[in-house]
């Protein structure tokens, strides 16, 4: 396999032997002529209502603009603005400027790949012979990126791609706009075929890892995440690609370019979406380079015109579906748990994230969230739960606090940010991501010497008074708990006891 350094480093000029991402500060060369960039009188009254422009090929290569034709078609005086007939003048978006910094880089990427989607053996030599005819899946609570990913690897090492639990209303959204079929769940493939090899993506956790999966029969892992607690331990040597980027499927991306290999425009549109997604639309603090050059270079390939329609309608699917979630379904949707072991402190620590592009819907629910935060907590025999709620139009996070444990390491680990009089809300300003701000901090206050406090409220019961999960016959995905003893009366509010001292033995 050709050797690719991972640097995040941008360099000024496109090596074509490692893909290296240009400056993007440096002057893009002439533009390719679209029919009305900088026409006033073409320009619409209103946003384009479609992202994706005419089919590959048919305007020819680089007049998509790395998905910024539509911020160009309606550029205002400044090049920095988009002007339409009623005068209104909008800032570009951070992906928009990100794109268009990057469009010429993304047009010699594009153009320089095989016209046609087919297998040239010169290529195949350098793909891994572990991967090939491997199924490629994700991590349980499985995303977008887990999905689009997989779906990518499959085509990239002629795999097969498979589903490790239900996919959200994101990920249903950018398989119905690509018109690419929902891959079986992991059972389903192992069903036919019980000794299949497997590529776990997106994670390299047994504890992200679908039960149905035998370890013995992983052969490769494709993540970008931290080699943290619970990684998988195999017998033998497998194929690892773990690079520090903002996506998994950047990766993927990545890989399809270093091998002169094309995506077919559906599996460059999952990928695209996937990326934007696990980003933050390139505005998350995960975001690299590499990120943003294979943003605009997917979107040459699958002929996205408006980078911005795309991805707002992406994250209003998302948004959607997690202002109708029960709080059992925000507070486990996607939740990942972290183990430490120090002289002070030694248990398992809980991490949710609900992204959202109203956090005041959630946050509303802050009386209903609470208590199922203790019960998940107990029932998975946590240290601490977290959950975090994050703005993803805003950037901004809000840390909910269910007990004196999780005030306790919030301050230490977040001095400098404020607590509401309940003790149940820190307010964590621009901090969104898990991977970058949220556990490495965790981290760093644990190592410290953190301990948990000998402290004790409400959250202090017996399994049997957290209720029962009811199923909703009609939506197996909407989960309620009944008759839970932590459940907040009308006209009450849950709060969190910063001062009583019990046994810390009895603390959780």
């Amino acid at each position: 396999r050709t050797q690719v350094e991972h640097s995040t480093a941008p360099s000024t000029t496109l090596d074509r032997a490692t893909m290296a991402p240009p400056n993007p500060e440096e002057p893009s060369a002439k533009r390719p002529a679209s029919p009305s960039a900088g026409s006033k009188a073409s320009h619409n009254s209103s946003p384009s209502k479609r992202a994706r422009g005419s089919s590959v090929g048919s305007l020819g290569y680089g007049d998509h603009h790395g998905g910024g034709a539509e911020a160009l078609r309606l550029a205002g005086p400044d090049n920095k603005t988009k002007q339409y007939d009623d005068g209104v003048l909008r800032k570009r978006t951070q992906v928009e400027t990100d794109v268009l910094a990057r469009e010429k880089a993304a047009h010699e990427l594009a153009d320089a790949l095989p016209k046609e989607i087919s297998t040239i053996p010169t290529i195949d030599l350098f793909l891994p012979e572990a991967l090939k005819d491997a199924v490629f899946v994700g991590h349980l609570v499985t995303d977008l990126d887990s999905v689009g990913g997989a779906i990518g690897a499959a085509a990239l090492y002629n795999g097969k791609a498979a589903l490790a639990s239900e996919i959200n209303s994101e990920t249903a959204f950018a398989l119905e706009e690509w018109g690419v079929a929902k891959p079986p769940t992991i059972e389903e493939v192992l069903k036919e075929n019980p000794d299949a090899k497997i590529c776990l993506v997106d994670h390299q956790q047994t504890s992200q890892m679908n039960p149905a999966i035998n370890p013995d029969n992983v052969v490769g892992v494709i993540d970008h995440h931290a080699l943290q607690s619970k990684t998988i331990v195999t017998d033998r040597p497998i194929y690892i690609d773990i690079r520090p980027w903002g996506s998994m499927s950047t990766i993927i991306s990545h890989t399809f370019l270093t091998h002169h290999k094309r995506p077919s425009v559906g599996v460059a549109g999952m990928l695209l979406c996937a990326i934007l997604s696990d980003t933050l639309n390139l505005q998350g603090p995960t975001t690299t380079e590499w990120d943003r050059l294979m943003v605009a270079t997917l979107s040459e390939i699958a002929a996205v015109d408006d980078i911005q329609f795309l991805a707002s309608q992406q994250f209003k699917a998302k948004s959607k579906e997690l202002a109708g979630l029960s709080a059992h379904g925000l507070v486990n949707g996607d939740q990942k748990c972290f183990s430490f072991a120090t002289e002070t402190f030694t248990g398992d620590v809980g991490f949710a994230v609900v992204e959202t592009t109203d956090d005041a819907v959630i946050i509303d629910r802050l009386d209903e969230l609470l208590p199922e935060i203790v019960a998940c907590k107990k029932e998975k025999n946590l240290s601490v739960l977290f959950v975090a709620v994050v703005n993803i139009v805003e950037l901004k996070g809000t840390l909910l606090l269910c007990g004196p444990s999780e005030l306790s390491m919030a301050k230490a680990a977040f001095p400098d940010c404020k607590v509401n009089d309940a003790h149940t809300m820190m307010d964590l300003g621009s901090r969104v991501s898990r991977k970058k701000d949220y556990i490495p901090e965790i981290t760093k206050a644990v190592k410290a010497g953190w301990k948990r406090p000998v402290k004790r409220g409400v959250s202090v019961v017996d399994m049997e008074a957290l209720g029962k999960l009811e199923v909703d016959p009609t939506d197996y995905q909407r989960i309620t708990r009944r008759g839970s003893a932590l459940a907040v009366k009308v006209g009450e509010h849950f709060t969190v006891d910063d001062d009583s001292i019990v046994d810390e033995e009895n603390c959780i």
